[in-house]
């Protein structure tokens, strides 16, 4: 079940308008269409977040796509990178099955929750600072909410830095604390230095917040398809997360 405070949330990104240059795309993506998906109605809005609102294990991805997430109005769901994705996440025991086609396909996750740092489609695959900026205050919501969270999984560097913005602005609380690091971080100072942590598939760093922090290439065409990430790769990543979750295998 969802809990109250995540269903308010998701109704407020599905209803934003912050970003003009973004509700432009994705609306004449949704009106234009792909040739394939000329029958579809598009969801056309923005995405909310998608799992188990008590998983141990999160994702960061960088934003919809605008043929999938923009159509479909879930992560990572109709895409490319969601059937190199969601296979993996089957055989590493987060998810009840390996394919991901609709809302309404019967897939569910365990133990896991995907967000990103951007719910709108954004032209080429980058969004401005501004628009992360305004995106910001949902995803320090749905971090301080989602509380079981012990391993975030970033998604390519902008996902990296998703994270890592977050715990700048979270940082007083954090205030001289010790840091242990299993990376290149080293230090803590007076404030969180986020370029201690370097961005690198297979990078990961134990962050002050108390989380793991695991870096991944996306899994996009250009990543994927070049073989610069590959099943393998993934798959061990996400054996990591488990691993430091301390969920079952």
């Amino acid at each position: 079940m969802t809990p109250h405070w995540l269903t308010v949330l998701n109704r407020q990104v599905v209803g934003c308008t912050r970003c003009p240059r973004l509700v432009e795309y994705r609306q004449q993506v949704a009106r234009e269409k792909r040739r394939a998906y000329r029958d579809w109605e598009y969801w056309g809005k923005p995405v909310p977040g998608f799992g188990d609102p008590k998983a141990r294990v999160l994702i960061m991805g960088l934003a919809p796509g605008a043929h999938g997430s923009n159509r479909t109005g879930r992560p990572f769901t109709g895409d490319a990178s969601g059937n190199f994705m969601y296979p993996v996440l089957y055989e590493t025991g987060f998810a009840n099955q390996p394919t991901a086609t609709d809302r309404n396909d019967g897939l569910k996750l365990k133990d896991l929750y995907i967000t990103a740092a951007v719910r709108c489609a954004p032209p080429d695959n980058k969004p401005l600072p501004s628009e992360l900026a305004n995106c910001s205050e949902y995803l320090d919501r749905e971090l301080e909410g989602l509380k079981d969270v012990k391993v975030v999984v970033a998604l390519g560097k902008i996902g990296f830095d998703a994270y890592l913005n977050y715990l700048t602005r979270k940082s007083p609380p954090y205030k001289n604390r010790p840091l242990t690091t299993l990376g290149a971080a080293s230090g803590w100072g007076t404030r969180f230095n986020k370029a201690a942590y370097v961005f690198k598939h297979g990078a990961r760093y134990s962050m002050p917040d108390g989380k793991m922090l695991l870096a991944s290439y996306h899994p996009s065409n250009q990543n994927t398809q070049t073989g610069k990430l590959t099943r393998e790769m993934f798959v061990k990543i996400f054996e990591e997360a488990r691993r430091f979750a301390g969920a079952p295998s």
